[in-house]
């Protein structure tokens, strides 16, 4: 009987991980300090095409479909380094062009990479991201 109840239990919880889409010890949201949350959203409005839910001055959600991805967290300074966010593109060297357009700085131009190619940028606030594309 208890190993039926153990069960159930953990049934229960994957049908509440997949509902949710929240999946166990994935990363699940990442917080970028920006240290002007009107130019921030400007460029990965313009760069990417994201769209934002704010909540007040300090903080705007990243949108993406059924939530949210992240959020942009003002701050009074970025420091560099700590983990890198990489984001996917379908057409690295149209992401390039966009990021380029909207006034981010390329930090590493375009390279290969077993797997495909990627180019690394800093955002206006100082955050250095990267993009990369199967081709």
């Amino acid at each position: 009987m208890h190993h039926r109840v153990e069960t159930h239990q953990l049934e229960g919880e994957l049908e509440t991980m997949t509902d949710n889409l929240h999946v166990h010890h994935a990363i699940n949201y990442i917080e970028i300090s920006v240290t002007d949350m009107a130019e921030a959203k400007r460029f990965y409005g313009a760069a990417f095409g994201w769209q934002f839910n704010d909540y007040g001055p300090d903080y705007a959600g990243i949108q993406k479909e059924g939530g949210e991805a992240g959020g942009l967290s003002l701050a009074t300074a970025v420091s560099s380094g700590g983990p890198l966010v990489i984001l996917y593109s379908d057409d690295l060297d149209a992401s390039l062009v966009s990021v380029r357009e909207a006034g981010g700085r390329i930090s590493t131009e375009p390279f290969e990479f077993p797997g495909g190619r990627r180019f690394h940028f800093e955002d206006p606030s100082g955050n250095e991201l990267a993009v990369w594309s199967e081709k």
